[in-house]
């Protein structure tokens, strides 16, 4: 196995490290029904995105009540 030529300075190290931060997700809340969602998705919990319902969330639920 080879071993280092010289060491990377601190900075050098911690420089490159700092790209590996972890980033919090951005959260918007739905004009619909004031969820927290990512944002450009369609609201797991209205089935809204941009006003206009994508997705019948009703539909889900009648078949879960059944």
């Amino acid at each position: 196995m080879s071993t280092q030529k010289q060491r990377h300075t601190k900075g050098r190290r911690d420089r490159a490290r700092a790209e590996l931060k972890l980033v919090s997700t951005k959260l918007v809340t739905c004009t619909k029904c004031g969820a927290k969602i990512k944002a450009h998705i369609t609201c797991p919990k209205c089935g809204f995105y941009k006003g206009v319902e994508v997705v019948d969330t009703m539909k889900k639920v009648k078949k879960l009540a059944k």
